[in-house]
């Protein structure tokens, strides 16, 4: 499976500059009192001015919860902009908007447009304040039939709407811990292990997609991902996640970069393009390929054969073998953004902007209340997934949102799907399974994992972001 895996992956305006410059210095040296030369230059060189607003004067939050900034901003421009805390022991904001409460106080959110040609800001005054959730999950052993067998499902329900996300070992991509030093770390209410990951040898990175505060951090690009969106409302999709960049503005050649992998060690000499974020840790983790490290929106170093440095304000891009080439787009200065678009497996858009938190594993087990098990369309090609019997994790969605988590012994995947179509769940997928298997209640281990895992899907009251 994991091999079958590995290959799946594979207007010009006068602002406010120009007005200086008319003003202060082009005044004189002509038959009419203007210097032409001057206002040329001021004229194609100034930055449009961006106007970036937001509905109120300051913003709070409380502790259990996260704030969307970036879906209630509105800018006069299609510009990308760069956020920054002014006390990240306040609250922590990421490259998609999201401030993320650490502790009760006030601190300045800034917004800088970072486009080339423009310029605008926004300094918001956010307040963190205590949370109040109290959703209750409620552990139950159910037994159900399927496939003319019976089968002991340990099961926790949690209620629409309760604080998730996609936790990390170690809270960084590559590491590995016990399914309940994850949960503690967190402060969860529940957790179950999360999506596929290298467990015999080498680094133990993930094999499906991981969304985090609104951040993709894992590209899968296969099977199937349960999304989790700021409305409390859950969506599962065959999510295909596609990363293009630009250069000193322009996302045409040869301006144009992209990446295919987000936090996955590459291999030495396969073609690759791979970003680094922050939660993969201090250093990339190898030193082969060409490295370009950006910080705040400009490339700050570029370097060949090194383990580079990760930069808490940026990411770092590595490209190997026959990509290298993409690393001579790069200079140190020049401007750099990126967009991410979302679509399914057949190439139709999906809108997953608002989705926060996400897993992908797979296969789908349920889809609109009917079982829709189908594993070797989704890539699978193991016959632990395709015929085995094995334990299994998976998460189902009620229609009216309540969210399922469960773990059985001994099941096929066909008989997985009809167990929770049992349970109730109007769509419903598959996670990792086997010795991964795992779940967390209430303070206790529920289906002990059989070895460390390196993420997981987790609730709480009191999240620890």
């Amino acid at each position: 499976m994991i091999k079958a895996w590995n290959q799946l992956l594979k207007k010009t305006a006068i602002g406010t500059t120009a007005t200086a410059l008319l003003l202060s210095g082009a005044l004189t040296g002509t038959d009419d009192g203007w210097n032409r030369e001057a206002v040329a230059a001021a004229a194609v060189t100034a930055d449009k001015q961006v106007a970036i607003t937001y509905p109120a004067a300051s913003a709070s939050v409380t502790l259990d919860k996260r704030l969307p900034l970036k879906k209630q901003l509105k800018l006069s421009d299609d510009v990308s902009v760069r956020y920054e805390s002014g006390n990240n022991a306040v609250a922590r904001v990421n490259s998609s908007g999201v401030v993320v409460p650490v502790a009760p106080g006030t601190t300045n959110i800034r917004i800088n447009v970072i486009t080339p040609g423009y310029s605008g800001g926004l300094t918001l005054p956010v307040t963190v304040k205590a949370g109040s959730a109290s959703y209750k999950v409620v552990t139950a052993v159910k037994k159900v039939s399927a496939g003319g067998k019976s089968f002991s499902v340990q099961t926790v329900t949690i209620p629409k709407g309760m604080p998730v996300t996609a936790a990390l070992a170690g809270r960084r991509v590559g590491a590995l811990q016990q399914l309940q030093e994850i949960a503690q770390s967190y402060r969860a209410d529940a957790a179950i292990n999360g999506t596929y990951f290298e467990a015999y040898g080498g680094v133990p990175d993930p094999y499906g997609t991981v969304i985090t505060d609104g951040v993709v951090e894992h590209i899968g690009n296969t099977g199937t991902s349960v999304g989790f969106k700021w409305d409390g409302s859950a969506v599962m999709d065959t999510l295909r996640i596609k990363v293009t960049g630009a250069t000193d503005g322009s996302y045409k050649f040869p301006n144009n970069w992209y990446v295919y992998f987000v936090n996955r060690t590459p291999t030495q000499g396969i073609a690759s393009a791979v970003m680094f974020t922050p939660k993969r840790g201090n250093k990339v983790g190898f030193s082969y390929g060409k490295a370009v490290t950006v910080r705040k929106g400009i490339v700050t170093k570029t370097g060949s054969n090194q383990n580079a440095d990760i930069p808490s304000d940026g990411y770092v891009l590595v490209f190997n073998g026959s990509e290298a080439k993409l690393a001579d787009r790069f200079k140190v200065g020049t401007k750099v953004e990126y967009k991410v678009s979302y679509t399914n497996a057949a190439g139709q858009e999906i809108d997953w902007r608002d989705v926060h938190t996400a897993i992908g594993a797979g296969p789908r087990l349920v889809k609109d209340g009917k079982l829709a098990v189908d594993p070797a369309k989704e890539g699978f090609s193991s016959p632990k997934i395709l015929t085995d019997g094995g334990a299994r994790s998976g998460i189902g969605i009620k229609k009216d949102g309540t969210v399922i988590l469960a773990t059985v012994p001994g099941a096929t995947i066909k008989q997985w799907g009809n167990i929770m179509l049992s349970l109730g769940a109007y769509q419903a997928m598959n996670l990792d399974g086997g010795a991964s298997s795992g779940l967390y209640a209430s303070g206790k281990i529920v289906t002990n994992p059989g070895r460390q895992i390196s993420n997981s899907l987790l609730f709480s009251n009191k999240m620890k972001w």
